[in-house]
């Protein structure tokens, strides 16, 4: 056996050994998520909470960043754009309903424009083997895309949350199938 092979079954075996911690942080996310579907609302505005904090740092980085560019022209876009987003960052936290308004509708128009076009794409392969699957999964996302459309901006209070919380979920279930998978 090769030393990559060797280093690879090792680190197999050490991930083995951790079984347990994998079903552990899977119990956790599943009661995360189960607490997130409980309040789809506060998850929501958890969720702009996040975005909002990432947004804040990427605008701060980008700021510090604008002092290390040799030009002029590019020190103000990177000066304009990381202040674009820290004051959307600061905004999330302003007001994080409309954050999760504006959020809602970004999401609305990103799964419909990506549905479409992968059911494009898909429709362009179709004689290839699978092709299919690929338009069905951007009819769905496309449909998912219209009806989050169709109930803005009501559903803005919800929908991140549920996308949270379904996130959650699978990510719980996952990590629970890992952990029990490595236990064998």
């Amino acid at each position: 056996m090769t030393l990559q092979g060797d280093a690879l079954k090792d680190a197999i075996g050490q991930t083995k050994a951790k079984w347990g911690w994998f079903v552990a942080l899977g119990v956790l996310l599943l009661i995360f998520g189960g607490i997130a579907f409980g309040n789809l609302f506060v998850a929501t505005v958890a969720s702009v909470y996040v975005v909002g904090w990432l947004m804040l740092m990427a605008g701060v980085i980008e700021i510090i960043h604008a002092f290390g560019v040799k030009t002029w022209g590019r020190f103000f876009y990177w000066l304009l754009s990381g202040l674009l987003y820290a004051v959307a960052g600061f905004f999330a936290f302003y007001n994080p309903l409309l954050a999760s308004a504006v959020l809602t509708f970004l999401l609305a128009v990103a799964l419909l424009a990506s549905g479409v076009l992968r059911a494009w794409v898909g429709y362009k392969h179709k004689p290839e083997k699978g092709w299919g699957w690929l338009v069905a999964a951007g009819v769905i996302s496309a449909l998912a895309g219209l009806v989050i459309a169709m109930g803005w901006p009501v559903n803005s209070l919800w929908v991140l949350g549920l996308f949270l919380a379904i996130d959650l979920i699978f990510q719980g279930w996952t990590f629970i199938a890992v952990g029990l998978a490595l236990k064998k």
